[in-house]
Protein backbone atom coordinates (compact mmCIF):
# COMPACT_ATOMS: atom_id res chain seq x y z
CA UNK A 1 0.00 0.00 0.00
CA UNK A 2 1.25 3.41 -0.80
CA UNK A 3 -0.05 6.10 1.09
CA UNK A 4 -1.31 9.78 -0.73
CA UNK A 5 0.34 12.90 0.29
CA UNK A 6 -1.80 14.48 2.60
CA UNK A 7 0.51 15.75 4.97
CA UNK A 8 3.75 17.54 5.02
CA UNK A 9 4.98 14.33 6.79
CA UNK A 10 4.80 12.51 3.51
CA UNK A 11 6.54 14.39 1.46
CA UNK A 12 9.60 13.03 0.26
CA UNK A 13 13.19 13.48 2.20
CA UNK A 14 14.46 16.08 -0.28
CA UNK A 15 11.73 18.30 0.56
CA UNK A 16 12.08 21.22 2.35
CA UNK A 17 9.72 23.43 4.50
CA UNK A 18 9.46 26.72 4.98
CA UNK A 19 7.65 29.52 7.64
CA UNK A 20 5.41 30.30 4.61
CA UNK A 21 4.51 26.52 4.02
CA UNK A 22 3.87 25.85 8.30
CA UNK A 23 1.72 29.58 8.58
CA UNK A 24 -0.31 28.26 5.36
CA UNK A 25 -0.92 24.93 7.10
CA UNK A 26 -1.74 26.18 10.31
CA UNK A 27 -4.29 28.85 9.03
CA UNK A 28 -5.88 25.87 6.64
CA UNK A 29 -6.44 23.53 9.77
CA UNK A 30 -8.24 26.21 11.74
CA UNK A 31 -10.40 26.94 8.23
CA UNK A 32 -11.33 23.30 8.17
CA UNK A 33 -12.10 22.97 11.18
CA UNK A 34 -14.88 25.67 11.79
CA UNK A 35 -15.98 23.97 8.31
CA UNK A 36 -16.06 20.14 9.61
CA UNK A 37 -15.30 19.86 12.88
CA UNK A 38 -15.81 22.57 15.63
CA UNK A 39 -19.57 21.97 15.79
CA UNK A 40 -19.98 18.26 15.03
CA UNK A 41 -20.97 16.14 18.60
CA UNK A 42 -18.59 14.50 21.06
CA UNK A 43 -20.71 11.62 20.22
CA UNK A 44 -19.65 11.74 16.54
CA UNK A 45 -15.96 11.80 17.64
CA UNK A 46 -15.98 8.89 19.82
CA UNK A 47 -18.01 7.07 17.48
CA UNK A 48 -15.22 7.77 14.89
CA UNK A 49 -12.49 7.29 17.42
CA UNK A 50 -13.74 3.60 18.20
CA UNK A 51 -14.48 2.42 14.96
CA UNK A 52 -10.62 3.10 14.09
CA UNK A 53 -9.46 1.19 16.93
CA UNK A 54 -11.72 -1.48 15.79
CA UNK A 55 -10.17 -1.26 12.34
CA UNK A 56 -6.27 -1.33 14.52
CA UNK A 57 -7.10 -4.59 16.05
CA UNK A 58 -8.37 -6.23 12.82
CA UNK A 59 -5.23 -8.41 11.48
CA UNK A 60 -6.56 -7.30 7.88
CA UNK A 61 -6.55 -4.20 8.19
CA UNK A 62 -4.19 -2.53 5.42
CA UNK A 63 -2.66 0.38 7.55
CA UNK A 64 -1.95 -2.40 10.37
CA UNK A 65 -0.46 -4.68 7.82
CA UNK A 66 1.93 -1.56 6.79
CA UNK A 67 2.40 -0.98 10.37
CA UNK A 68 3.54 -4.80 11.35
CA UNK A 69 5.72 -5.14 7.46
CA UNK A 70 7.38 -1.61 6.98
CA UNK A 71 7.30 -1.01 10.93
CA UNK A 72 10.52 -2.93 12.18
CA UNK A 73 12.84 -1.06 9.55
CA UNK A 74 11.24 2.04 10.26
CA UNK A 75 10.69 2.03 14.01
CA UNK A 76 13.40 -0.74 15.46
CA UNK A 77 11.23 -2.58 17.39
CA UNK A 78 10.24 -6.06 16.05
CA UNK A 79 6.69 -6.92 14.66
CA UNK A 80 5.71 -9.18 17.71
CA UNK A 81 6.31 -6.08 20.02
CA UNK A 82 4.67 -3.58 17.46
CA UNK A 83 1.20 -5.82 17.39
CA UNK A 84 1.56 -6.58 21.32
CA UNK A 85 1.84 -2.71 21.70
CA UNK A 86 -0.32 -1.50 19.15
CA UNK A 87 -3.11 -3.87 20.14
CA UNK A 88 -2.81 -2.78 24.12
CA UNK A 89 -3.27 0.94 22.46
CA UNK A 90 -5.96 0.14 20.54
CA UNK A 91 -7.91 -1.78 23.04
CA UNK A 92 -8.47 0.92 25.50
CA UNK A 93 -10.28 3.35 23.12
CA UNK A 94 -13.78 2.39 23.85
CA UNK A 95 -16.94 4.33 24.32
CA UNK A 96 -17.08 3.56 27.77
CA UNK A 97 -13.22 4.62 28.69
CA UNK A 98 -14.17 7.95 26.11
CA UNK A 99 -17.20 8.26 28.80
CA UNK A 100 -15.03 7.66 31.89
CA UNK A 101 -12.41 10.26 30.94
CA UNK A 102 -14.95 12.90 30.14
CA UNK A 103 -16.85 12.56 33.49
CA UNK A 104 -13.21 11.99 35.18
CA UNK A 105 -12.13 14.93 34.16
CA UNK A 106 -14.47 17.61 33.23
CA UNK A 107 -17.38 16.45 35.48
CA UNK A 108 -20.04 15.40 32.60
CA UNK A 109 -19.77 13.75 29.25
CA UNK A 110 -21.57 16.16 27.51
CA UNK A 111 -19.18 19.16 28.88
CA UNK A 112 -17.64 20.05 25.31
CA UNK A 113 -20.75 20.15 23.46
CA UNK A 114 -23.11 22.45 26.06
CA UNK A 115 -23.38 24.13 29.81
CA UNK A 116 -23.90 20.85 31.87
CA UNK A 117 -23.89 21.08 35.63
CA UNK A 118 -23.15 18.38 38.23
CA UNK A 119 -25.63 17.91 41.00
CA UNK A 120 -23.33 20.45 43.01
CA UNK A 121 -23.35 22.84 40.53
CA UNK A 122 -26.91 22.70 40.06
CA UNK A 123 -27.91 23.36 43.73
CA UNK A 124 -25.98 27.33 43.00
CA UNK A 125 -27.67 27.46 39.81
CA UNK A 126 -24.34 26.93 38.21
CA UNK A 127 -23.29 25.07 35.17
CA UNK A 128 -20.09 25.12 33.10
CA UNK A 129 -18.54 24.38 29.74
CA UNK A 130 -14.91 23.12 28.43
CA UNK A 131 -13.74 24.78 25.03
CA UNK A 132 -10.87 23.34 23.70
CA UNK A 133 -8.50 25.35 21.53
CA UNK A 134 -8.47 26.09 18.26
CA UNK A 135 -5.43 25.06 17.55
CA UNK A 136 -3.33 22.73 18.88
CA UNK A 137 -0.03 22.42 18.14
CA UNK A 138 1.88 18.59 19.64
CA UNK A 139 5.67 18.59 19.65
CA UNK A 140 6.29 14.98 20.14
CA UNK A 141 9.68 12.33 21.27
CA UNK A 142 11.09 9.85 19.32
CA UNK A 143 10.88 6.92 21.66
CA UNK A 144 7.68 5.72 21.75
CA UNK A 145 4.89 6.51 19.29
CA UNK A 146 1.89 5.75 21.90
CA UNK A 147 2.35 9.25 23.54
CA UNK A 148 1.79 10.71 19.81
CA UNK A 149 -1.24 8.75 19.21
CA UNK A 150 -2.98 9.62 22.47
CA UNK A 151 -2.37 13.27 22.01
CA UNK A 152 -3.80 12.71 18.60
CA UNK A 153 -6.84 11.10 20.35
CA UNK A 154 -7.02 13.57 22.72
CA UNK A 155 -7.30 16.68 20.28
CA UNK A 156 -10.02 14.59 18.22
CA UNK A 157 -12.13 13.70 21.08
CA UNK A 158 -12.28 17.98 21.86
CA UNK A 159 -12.85 18.76 17.93
CA UNK A 160 -8.78 21.07 18.00
CA UNK A 161 -7.52 21.23 14.33
CA UNK A 162 -4.30 19.67 15.33
CA UNK A 163 -0.45 20.00 14.54
CA UNK A 164 1.90 17.48 14.79
CA UNK A 165 5.49 18.03 15.06
CA UNK A 166 7.58 14.32 15.40
CA UNK A 167 10.91 13.58 16.02
CA UNK A 168 12.99 13.22 12.91
CA UNK A 169 12.42 9.40 12.18
CA UNK A 170 9.66 9.00 14.31
CA UNK A 171 6.44 10.03 11.82
CA UNK A 172 5.67 6.08 10.53
CA UNK A 173 3.05 5.70 13.04
CA UNK A 174 1.65 8.58 13.55
CA UNK A 175 1.01 9.27 9.87
CA UNK A 176 -0.16 5.67 9.55
CA UNK A 177 -2.59 6.24 12.68
CA UNK A 178 -3.46 10.12 10.92
CA UNK A 179 -4.05 8.18 7.50
CA UNK A 180 -6.57 5.80 9.10
CA UNK A 181 -8.38 9.01 10.39
CA UNK A 182 -8.55 10.36 7.13
CA UNK A 183 -9.18 7.14 5.46
CA UNK A 184 -12.46 7.37 7.77
CA UNK A 185 -13.40 10.28 7.48
CA UNK A 186 -11.55 12.93 5.43
CA UNK A 187 -13.32 16.04 6.62
CA UNK A 188 -11.82 15.46 10.14
CA UNK A 189 -8.43 14.09 8.88
CA UNK A 190 -8.55 17.68 6.76
CA UNK A 191 -8.49 18.84 10.16
CA UNK A 192 -5.23 17.33 11.16
CA UNK A 193 -1.74 17.67 9.97
CA UNK A 194 2.03 15.60 10.12
CA UNK A 195 5.29 16.67 9.77
CA UNK A 196 8.97 16.32 10.98
CA UNK A 197 12.31 18.81 10.83
CA UNK A 198 14.83 18.48 13.52
CA UNK A 199 13.91 20.17 16.48
CA UNK A 200 14.75 23.37 17.54
CA UNK A 201 14.32 24.94 14.35
CA UNK A 202 13.15 28.30 15.55
CA UNK A 203 12.57 29.54 11.79
CA UNK A 204 10.03 26.86 11.52
CA UNK A 205 8.35 26.49 15.48
CA UNK A 206 8.15 30.40 15.57
CA UNK A 207 5.33 30.49 12.84
CA UNK A 208 3.41 27.44 14.42
CA UNK A 209 3.62 28.38 17.77
CA UNK A 210 2.53 31.74 16.93
CA UNK A 211 -0.65 30.21 15.60
CA UNK A 212 -1.44 28.18 18.21
CA UNK A 213 -3.44 27.76 21.29
CA UNK A 214 -2.17 25.66 23.11
CA UNK A 215 1.26 23.44 22.64
CA UNK A 216 2.08 20.18 24.16
CA UNK A 217 5.57 19.10 24.11
CA UNK A 218 6.86 15.50 25.18
CA UNK A 219 11.01 14.96 25.82
CA UNK A 220 13.89 15.74 28.19
CA UNK A 221 13.49 18.43 30.79
CA UNK A 222 16.29 20.34 28.90
CA UNK A 223 14.22 20.45 25.83
CA UNK A 224 10.94 21.64 27.18
CA UNK A 225 12.58 24.29 29.08
CA UNK A 226 14.09 25.98 25.97
CA UNK A 227 10.86 24.92 24.09
CA UNK A 228 9.25 27.42 26.89
CA UNK A 229 10.91 30.20 26.28
CA UNK A 230 9.92 30.62 23.09
CA UNK A 231 6.50 29.87 23.46
CA UNK A 232 4.21 33.05 23.20
CA UNK A 233 2.56 34.59 26.28
CA UNK A 234 -1.01 33.82 25.31
CA UNK A 235 -0.22 30.28 24.47
CA UNK A 236 -0.96 27.66 26.86
CA UNK A 237 2.00 25.16 27.28
CA UNK A 238 1.79 21.91 28.85
CA UNK A 239 5.31 19.84 29.21
CA UNK A 240 5.80 16.52 29.74
CA UNK A 241 9.65 16.17 30.87
CA UNK A 242 11.76 12.89 31.89
CA UNK A 243 10.36 10.21 34.25
CA UNK A 244 10.96 6.99 35.25
CA UNK A 245 9.20 3.93 37.09
CA UNK A 246 10.44 0.86 38.78
CA UNK A 247 8.95 -2.40 40.10
CA UNK A 248 8.18 -3.73 43.70
CA UNK A 249 7.25 -7.28 45.04
CA UNK A 250 6.10 -7.95 48.18
CA UNK A 251 7.40 -11.12 49.69
CA UNK A 252 4.00 -12.70 50.18
CA UNK A 253 3.49 -12.89 46.57
CA UNK A 254 6.77 -15.06 46.37
CA UNK A 255 5.66 -18.29 46.90
CA UNK A 256 5.29 -21.72 44.76
CA UNK A 257 3.56 -21.24 41.90
CA UNK A 258 2.90 -17.82 42.37
CA UNK A 259 6.47 -17.02 42.65
CA UNK A 260 6.35 -17.86 38.21
CA UNK A 261 3.39 -15.42 37.35
CA UNK A 262 4.92 -12.65 39.43
CA UNK A 263 8.36 -13.20 37.03
CA UNK A 264 6.44 -13.52 34.17
CA UNK A 265 4.61 -10.30 34.64
CA UNK A 266 8.09 -8.51 35.81
CA UNK A 267 8.79 -9.80 32.14
CA UNK A 268 6.25 -8.30 30.52
CA UNK A 269 7.29 -5.08 31.78
CA UNK A 270 10.73 -4.77 30.48
CA UNK A 271 10.02 -6.18 27.07
CA UNK A 272 7.26 -3.73 26.16
CA UNK A 273 7.87 -1.51 23.98
CA UNK A 274 11.77 -2.20 24.53
CA UNK A 275 11.68 -0.91 28.13
CA UNK A 276 11.95 2.58 26.22
CA UNK A 277 9.02 4.37 27.95
CA UNK A 278 8.79 6.54 30.76
CA UNK A 279 6.85 3.94 32.23
CA UNK A 280 8.91 1.11 31.97
CA UNK A 281 10.84 -0.34 35.15
CA UNK A 282 14.41 0.65 35.41
CA UNK A 283 14.78 -1.62 38.60
CA UNK A 284 12.77 -4.48 40.17
CA UNK A 285 12.58 -4.29 43.69
CA UNK A 286 12.27 -7.47 46.05
CA UNK A 287 11.20 -7.76 49.25
CA UNK A 288 13.10 -9.85 51.86
CA UNK A 289 11.30 -12.64 53.64
CA UNK A 290 10.70 -15.74 51.37
CA UNK A 291 11.90 -18.26 49.79
CA UNK A 292 12.46 -16.64 47.11
CA UNK A 293 15.53 -14.04 47.42
CA UNK A 294 16.49 -10.94 44.85
CA UNK A 295 19.07 -13.34 43.33
CA UNK A 296 16.57 -16.00 42.68
CA UNK A 297 14.14 -13.84 41.10
CA UNK A 298 16.84 -12.15 38.27
CA UNK A 299 17.93 -16.08 37.80
CA UNK A 300 14.26 -16.88 37.17
CA UNK A 301 13.90 -13.23 35.59
CA UNK A 302 16.56 -14.26 33.18
CA UNK A 303 15.23 -17.71 32.20
CA UNK A 304 11.66 -15.67 31.22
CA UNK A 305 13.33 -12.89 29.32
CA UNK A 306 15.29 -15.67 27.40
CA UNK A 307 11.88 -17.46 26.24
CA UNK A 308 10.54 -14.02 25.51
CA UNK A 309 13.07 -13.48 22.95
CA UNK A 310 12.30 -16.19 21.54
CA UNK A 311 8.80 -15.03 20.99
CA UNK A 312 9.00 -11.23 20.88
CA UNK A 313 12.66 -10.62 19.86
CA UNK A 314 13.87 -7.46 20.35
CA UNK A 315 15.15 -5.98 17.70
CA UNK A 316 18.18 -4.32 16.10
CA UNK A 317 19.91 -1.44 17.66
CA UNK A 318 22.10 1.55 16.08
CA UNK A 319 25.84 0.22 16.58
CA UNK A 320 26.06 3.31 19.36
CA UNK A 321 23.47 1.89 21.70
CA UNK A 322 24.67 -1.96 21.31
CA UNK A 323 28.11 -0.78 22.16
CA UNK A 324 26.79 1.14 25.31
CA UNK A 325 24.91 -2.19 26.60
CA UNK A 326 27.98 -3.74 25.68
CA UNK A 327 30.11 -1.38 27.93
CA UNK A 328 27.66 -1.21 30.74
CA UNK A 329 27.46 -5.20 31.05
CA UNK A 330 31.43 -5.48 31.20
CA UNK A 331 31.35 -3.59 34.36
CA UNK A 332 28.91 -6.09 36.06
CA UNK A 333 30.79 -8.87 35.18
CA UNK A 334 34.06 -7.89 37.31
CA UNK A 335 32.19 -6.42 40.22
CA UNK A 336 30.71 -10.30 39.75
CA UNK A 337 33.63 -11.80 39.16
CA UNK A 338 34.85 -10.30 42.58
CA UNK A 339 31.58 -9.89 44.84
CA UNK A 340 28.67 -12.18 45.17
CA UNK A 341 26.32 -8.90 46.00
CA UNK A 342 26.23 -8.56 42.42
CA UNK A 343 25.64 -11.10 39.47
CA UNK A 344 25.17 -11.31 35.58
CA UNK A 345 22.62 -12.67 33.39
CA UNK A 346 22.63 -12.07 29.47
CA UNK A 347 22.09 -12.64 26.09
CA UNK A 348 24.38 -15.06 24.61
CA UNK A 349 26.34 -13.20 21.18
CA UNK A 350 23.49 -10.27 21.57
CA UNK A 351 22.85 -7.11 23.68
CA UNK A 352 18.98 -9.11 23.15
CA UNK A 353 18.63 -8.69 26.89
CA UNK A 354 20.26 -7.94 30.70
CA UNK A 355 19.99 -8.50 33.92
CA UNK A 356 21.59 -7.58 36.79
CA UNK A 357 21.45 -8.19 40.85
CA UNK A 358 23.33 -5.79 43.16
CA UNK A 359 22.36 -6.55 47.15
CA UNK A 360 22.35 -2.41 47.41
CA UNK A 361 19.15 -1.00 47.33
CA UNK A 362 20.59 2.40 45.35
CA UNK A 363 18.30 2.92 42.24
CA UNK A 364 19.82 2.52 38.82
CA UNK A 365 19.55 4.36 35.87
CA UNK A 366 19.09 1.85 32.93
CA UNK A 367 20.17 1.70 29.41
CA UNK A 368 16.85 -0.03 28.59
CA UNK A 369 16.56 -2.52 25.41
CA UNK A 370 15.55 -4.59 28.15
CA UNK A 371 18.35 -4.05 30.41
CA UNK A 372 17.23 -4.49 34.00
CA UNK A 373 17.97 -4.00 37.75
CA UNK A 374 16.89 -6.22 40.06
CA UNK A 375 17.49 -5.26 43.99
CA UNK A 376 16.92 -6.87 47.22
CA UNK A 377 14.87 -4.86 50.01
CA UNK A 378 13.48 -5.13 53.50
CA UNK A 379 10.80 -2.87 52.40
CA UNK A 380 9.10 -0.11 50.97
CA UNK A 381 10.09 2.17 53.23
CA UNK A 382 14.09 1.30 52.13
CA UNK A 383 12.92 1.09 48.95
CA UNK A 384 12.28 4.24 48.61
CA UNK A 385 15.29 5.73 50.35
CA UNK A 386 16.90 4.13 47.88
CA UNK A 387 15.19 5.64 44.94
CA UNK A 388 15.66 8.93 46.51
CA UNK A 389 17.61 10.09 44.07
CA UNK A 390 14.60 10.21 41.29
CA UNK A 391 12.26 11.47 44.20
CA UNK A 392 9.58 13.69 42.29
CA UNK A 393 10.57 12.11 38.86
CA UNK A 394 8.98 8.48 39.39
CA UNK A 395 5.79 8.21 37.25
CA UNK A 396 4.99 4.49 37.32
CA UNK A 397 5.30 1.87 40.21
CA UNK A 398 4.16 -1.80 39.02
CA UNK A 399 3.30 -3.44 42.42
CA UNK A 400 3.29 -7.39 43.00
CA UNK A 401 1.73 -7.52 46.82
CA UNK A 402 -1.32 -9.37 48.55
CA UNK A 403 -4.62 -7.61 48.18
CA UNK A 404 -5.05 -6.74 52.23
CA UNK A 405 -1.51 -4.82 51.39
CA UNK A 406 -1.96 -3.17 48.59
CA UNK A 407 -3.89 -0.07 49.83
CA UNK A 408 -1.03 0.60 52.42
CA UNK A 409 1.66 0.39 50.00
CA UNK A 410 -0.14 2.47 47.00
CA UNK A 411 -0.92 4.60 49.75
CA UNK A 412 2.70 5.37 50.81
CA UNK A 413 4.03 5.52 47.26
CA UNK A 414 1.47 8.30 46.87
CA UNK A 415 2.27 10.49 49.12
CA UNK A 416 5.90 10.21 48.52
CA UNK A 417 5.26 11.55 44.94
CA UNK A 418 4.43 8.92 42.43
CA UNK A 419 2.07 9.48 40.22
CA UNK A 420 0.90 6.10 39.26
CA UNK A 421 0.58 2.71 40.93
CA UNK A 422 -0.29 -0.13 39.02
CA UNK A 423 -0.29 -4.13 39.07
CA UNK A 424 2.94 -5.11 37.95
CA UNK A 425 3.16 -6.14 34.15
CA UNK A 426 0.29 -3.50 33.05
CA UNK A 427 3.03 -0.55 33.61
CA UNK A 428 3.29 0.05 29.70
CA UNK A 429 -0.58 -0.35 29.31
CA UNK A 430 -2.16 2.73 31.11
CA UNK A 431 -6.44 2.99 30.90
CA UNK A 432 -7.67 5.57 28.75
CA UNK A 433 -8.38 8.05 31.77
CA UNK A 434 -5.12 7.97 33.19
CA UNK A 435 -3.89 11.20 34.66
CA UNK A 436 -0.37 11.94 32.66
CA UNK A 437 2.35 12.91 35.13
CA UNK A 438 -0.64 13.38 37.55
CA UNK A 439 -2.27 16.05 35.38
CA UNK A 440 -5.94 15.22 34.00
CA UNK A 441 -5.06 14.70 30.03
CA UNK A 442 -8.47 17.10 29.11
CA UNK A 443 -8.85 18.98 31.91
CA UNK A 444 -4.99 20.74 30.93
CA UNK A 445 -6.56 21.38 27.62
CA UNK A 446 -9.92 23.03 28.39
CA UNK A 447 -10.24 26.36 28.93
CA UNK A 448 -13.53 27.14 31.20
CA UNK A 449 -17.09 29.15 30.90
CA UNK A 450 -18.87 29.58 34.10
CA UNK A 451 -22.56 30.27 33.97
CA UNK A 452 -23.99 31.53 37.04
CA UNK A 453 -27.60 31.79 36.35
Amino acid sequence: MKLPDYFLGDLPPEASLSPAMITEACQTLKRNRRLYLAHRSTRSTISVLTQVAKDWLDPEFPFRKMALSDGPAETGFSRPTLAAGLEAFFKELTPDAFEALLEQDLGHKDRLDQFTATPQEHKRNRAGMGIAPELLVHITAGNLPNPSLMSIVLGVLMRSAQFVKCAGGATFLPRLFAHSLYHADPKLGACLEIAHWRGGNAELERPLFEEANCVTATGADETLAEIRQRIPAKVRFLGYGSRVSFGYVAHEVLSGLHARRVVERAAKDVVAWNQLGCLSPHVIYVQGGSSISGDKFAEMLAEVLGERELTEPRGDLHVETAALIASRRSIYELRAAHSPDTRLWSSKNSTAWTVVYEANPQFQISCLNRFIYVKDVKDMTETLQGADRVSGRVSTVGLAAPEHKIQELATELARWGVTRVCPLGQMQNPPLAWRHDGRPALGDLVTWTDWEQ
